[in-house]
């Protein structure tokens, strides 16, 4: 394999990786037009992101071990197609259930794509070259989640919410067919499926156990409020849903900046690092519901975003080394704990919202949250590390 080909390949994971996550970020400006289009309540609307990322979690479990099996490749092709397709139906939804179910299925496709994508960029490349390489698809894949509040608010504004999930499914549908010529066809590397097998492994490792446990946490603290920042920042300021797209990209570029900085950040502060993001975070967080300024809500937000990428990067990194023989697996348990965790805090959060009719308290519950990973995430992290 030249190292054009290579190259060829770390390009279209790489968009697709952006194309898929920005799917998922997208949805927290649209919110907003989902509820007011198909006559639901905010809350209701948001349904349709817990069935995205409770499928998403739920299938990660899957795709991790059947890329094993039956090749990454393989899996990779049928999961874009199946993400490309459902996010264009969902342009087409007419009511909640409809919206529920195509959310659904996009999401159990999507996380074919993810962890999949990284065991495949680790089998092609050297030792040398896979850390860099990784790094690119994931930088790739923050990008998406940078851009997609501005792409989806802006496509809403311009156009409607429908628009947003029909030209990213169209997007990706492209994609799909490019990679049928240009990915590699690697065969599987184990001859038998055994979930039972490797997952037993896998939760009889109490370090890996604890540290998947506190990427729940974080997914509860982090995806369960985000969902609610399109509707917090157009009640405090009263900005359109393109206006409100920008200023949530505040979030998304800190975790492009964030990718870049954290082994940096890492090296300088050592065991504090965990605890010193994940304080940013909950400081941010708390801001977000206390302040009615857009340039403080800017700041929350990039640090926010910061305090996500951070601990996400380290929690995910030293999952893989508690379990440095079955790596996808542990990034299926990993992607499993982050988005369930993700559902939960956004189901949990629209009862919040339902009761007290006020997005502020979201938000300081998200905030002590953060706070408690921090801690947790401090000692978590530094026991799973000891030999």
């Amino acid at each position: 394999m030249t190292n054009k080909d290579k190259q060829t390949i770390i390009m279209v994971l790489g968009l697709m990786a952006f194309l898929a996550n920005g799917d998922n970020y997208a949805a927290a400006p649209l919110i907003i037009n989902i509820a007011k289009d198909l006559n639901l309540s905010l809350t209701t609307a948001a349904v349709s992101v817990t069935a995205y990322m409770l499928s998403f979690g739920l299938f990660t479990i899957l795709f991790g071990p059947l890329g094993d099996r039956f090749g990454k490749t393989k899996i990779i092709n049928i999961a874009a197609f199946g993400t490309a397709i459902f996010s264009m139906l969902g342009a087409f939804a007419f009511n909640l259930p409809s919206l529920v179910f195509f959310r659904a299925v996009n999401g159990a496709f999507g996380a074919g794509i993810f962890p999949v994508t990284m065991a495949l960029v680790g089998e092609v490349f050297e030792p040398q070259e896979r850390q860099k390489s990784i790094g690119k698809v994931m930088g790739m894949m923050f990008l998406g989640g940078a851009s997609a509040t501005l792409i989806g608010g802006a496509l809403a504004y311009f156009g409607s919410w429908r628009a947003v999930y029909f030209i990213y499914g169209l997007g990706e549908l492209i994609l799909a067919i490019v990679m049928l010529k240009k990915l590699p066809k690697l065969p599987g590397r184990i001859d038998k499926l055994n979930l039972t097998g490797v997952y037993k492994q896998a939760l009889s490792n109490g370090k890996l156990v604890a540290v998947v446990s506190t990427i729940m946490l974080v997914g509860f603290s982090v995806f369960g409020s985000f969902t609610y920042t399109g509707k917090l920042v157009q009640s405090k300021t009263g900005y359109n849903i393109l206006i409100v797209g920008i200023v949530l990209t505040s979030f998304g570029i800190a975790t492009v900046i964030g990718g870049r900085i954290a082994p940096k950040l890492r090296a300088k502060l050592q065991n504090k690092f965990l605890l010193v993001l994940g304080l940013t975070g909950s400081v941010s967080l708390y801001l977000l519901s206390a302040t009615n300024s857009t340039a403080l809500i800017v700041v929350a937000l990039f640090g926010f975003g910061l305090a996500f990428v951070s601990l996400q990067s380290t929690l995910v990194s030293t999952a893989q080394e508690t379990m440095p023989t079955l790596r996808g697996t542990a990034m299926s348990l990993a992607s499993f704990n982050m988005f369930v965790g993700g559902a939960i805090g956004t189901s949990l959060n629209g009862k919040i919202i339902n009761l007290y009719n006020n997005y502020s308290y979201v938000f300081i519950g998200a905030s002590i949250a953060m706070l408690l990973v921090s801690f947790i995430a401090t000692y978590t992290v530094k026991n799973a590390m000891k030999k």
